[in-house]
C-alpha cells in the first residue's frame, strides 16, 4: 500500500489538533517525540504518518524561528531511515573536516584537538548506526558515513594541497568498510540491548500505544457538545466608510455590549471575536436559537436609540452544533482549531441578511425540530440547513440620525 504524498494529503482541523494534543501529551510524558512516538500517534488517529510528520512539523515552527527549532522541523518531515542517513552524511563530514585541519595544524596541542574531535565524531557516527531499525539501514547509513568521510577529505586535501597520503582508488574500501561498521555495530547494541539499558523496540512500541490509549480516554473524558453561534453584520466594512470615527467606536462598542448581554442571557460565552464577527459558545442548541432570534429582534432597538452611524446595522446568524475536546478542561476559550466552529462561519456567511441559518444538526435538538427554524433549507458544503426569517424585513428598516455620542437629544432637536 503506497503512502500518501505530503501534497496530497488533505487537512481537517479536527485531525490536526487531535494529532497535536496527543504528540505534544506524550512529548511531556517522554520528554521527547521520536519516531516510535510519531508511529504511534499515526495508529492512534488513523492519520497517515506523513499527515503527523507535517502537523508536527507546522507546530515546531509556529514555536518559534531560532536555529534549533528549524532545524528539528525539517528533520520530521524525513522518515527515520532517511534521518539516519542524513546524521551519517553529516558526521562523514565533520571527520573528514577535523582530520585535513588536524593535518595542517602544526602545533601539537591544535592537532590533538582537532583529531579528538574527529574521534569523538566517529563515536558519535557508530552510536548513530547502531540505532538504526534494520540491517538494510545500518549497512546504507554506514556506507554513507565511509563515502562522504573519503570524498571530503580528498576534496579538502586537494585545495589545502595535502594529496600526500591520499589514494583515491581506496573509494570502495571506505564504501564497504562503512558498511561494515554499520552492520557490526547494528548487531553488537542489538545483542546487548538489555544490558546497556536500552529499551526493546517492541516493547517499548507496546509501551507508547499504552500511553496513547490511556491519553486518548482522557481527552475523551473531556469530549463534550457545543453549539457555535457566529454573528456577523452585514456590509460593516462600508457602514464605517461613511461615519466618524468617534461614531463608529461608540456604536460598536454598544454592538459588542448587547451580543454579550444576549449571551449571558441565554447561558452562552463569548469564544472569540474577529473584526466585527463573533463566535458565540452554548451548551444547548436551543440556547443558541433562542440567542440568535434575540439578537436579530434585539438589534432594532440597538439600531434606534444607539446606533450613532447613520445605517441600521444588520446581522447574519449561522448555528452548528457538534463533539469539541478543550485543551484546558471546562475552558471553551482555549479551542482555537475545531471543525464545529469553522462550520458555523460558513453557515452564517450563506445565511440571508437579517436572517438565522441552523444546520441539520442543530435543528434536530430544537423543541419542535427543524418546524421551529423554517421550511426553507439550503446547502452549505453538503450540509442541510434550515432558514428563519423576520417577519419584519430588517434591510428596510429607515435610516438613523447621522450623529455623533457627544450629541445629545436636546442638540439634536434644536438642530433640527
Amino acid at each position: 500500500m503506497s503512502q500518501e504524498s505530503p501534497a496530497s494529503i488533505e487537512f481537517n482541523d479536527d485531525q490536526v489538533q487531535q494529532v497535536l494534543v496527543l504528540a505534544d501529551r506524550l512529548r511531556l510524558k517522554r520528554g521527547q517525540l521520536d519516531e516510535d512516538a510519531i508511529m504511534a500517534v499515526a495508529e492512534a488517529t488513523n492519520a497517515p504518518v506523513e499527515f503527523v510528520r507535517l502537523a508536527l512539523r507546522m507546530q515546531e515552527k509556529r514555536r518559534g524561528n531560532s536555529f534549533l527549532g528549524s532545524f528539528r522541523a525539517a528533520m520530521l518531515e524525513f522518515d527515520p531511515a532517511t534521518q539516519r542517513m542524513m546524521a551519517s552524511a553529516g558526521i562523514g563530514i565533520f571527520c573528514a573536516i577535523a582530520n585535513v585541519l588536524g593535518r595542517l595544524n602544526y602545533y601539537s596541542a591544535g592537532r590533538d584537538f582537532f583529531w579528538g574531535l574527529g574521534l569523538l565524531a566517529v563515536g558519535v557516527g557508530l552510536w548513530n548506526l547502531s540505532l538504526t531499525k534494520n540491517i538494510r539501514n545500518a549497512l546504507s547509513s554506514g556506507a554513507i558515513l565511509g563515502t562522504s568521510f573519503f570524498m571530503v577529505q580528498a576534496l579538502f586535501a586537494y585545495v589545502a594541497g595535502l594529496q600526500a597520503g591520499i589514494l583515491y582508488g581506496l573509494l570502495p574500501a571506505f564504501l564497504v568498510g562503512g558498511a561494515a561498521l554499520g552492520l557490526i555495530s547494528h548487531k553488537v547494541i542489538d545483542r546487548f540491548r538489555s544490558k546497556l539499558g536500552l529499551a526493546d523496540p517492541v516493547q517499548e512500541r507496546q509501551d507508547l500505544l499504552r500511553q496513547l490509549v490511556d491519553l486518548q480516554d482522557k481527552l475523551r473524558s473531556g469530549e463534550q457538545s457545543i453549539s457555535f453561534l457566529s454573528v456577523d453584520i452585514v456590509g460593516s466594512t462600508r457602514m464605517k466608510a461613511t461615519a466618524d470615527p468617534l461614531s463608529i467606536e461608540f456604536t460598536f462598542n454598544e454592538y459588542h455590549r448587547f451580543v454579550e448581554a444576549v449571551a449571558a442571557k441565554h447561558q452562552g460565552r463569548v469564544h472569540s471575536t474577529a473584526g466585527d464577527g463573533v463566535i458565540l459558545a452554548f451548551d444547548h442548541p436551543q440556547n443558541a436559537f433562542a440567542a440568535a432570534k434575540n439578537l436579530q429582534v434585539g438589534i432594532i432597538e440597538l439600531n434606534t436609540f444607539r446606533n450613532k452611524i447613520g445605517q441600521p446595522m444588520i446581522l447574519r446568524c449561522g448555528v452548528h452544533t457538534g463533539a469539541v475536546v478543550a485543551p484546558t478542561a471546562g475552558d471553551i476559550k482555549s479551542l482555537n482549531f475545531a471543525h464545529v466552529i469553522d462550520m458555523a462561519a460558513h453557515i452564517q456567511k450563506e445565511s440571508p441578511a437579517g436572517g438565522i441559518a441552523v444546520s441539520a444538526e442543530s435543528a434536530q435538538f430544537l423543541s419542535g425540530g427543524a418546524r421551529a427554524v423554517g421550511e426553507e433549507r439550503i446547502q452549505v458544503m453538503d450540509m442541510t440547513c434550515y432558514l428563519w426569517r423576520p417577519k419584519t424585513a430588517l434591510t428596510t428598516l429607515p435610516a438613523v440620525p447621522l450623529t455623533t455620542p457627544l450629541q445629545t437629544q436636546d442638540s439634536l432637536e434644536a438642530g433640527s
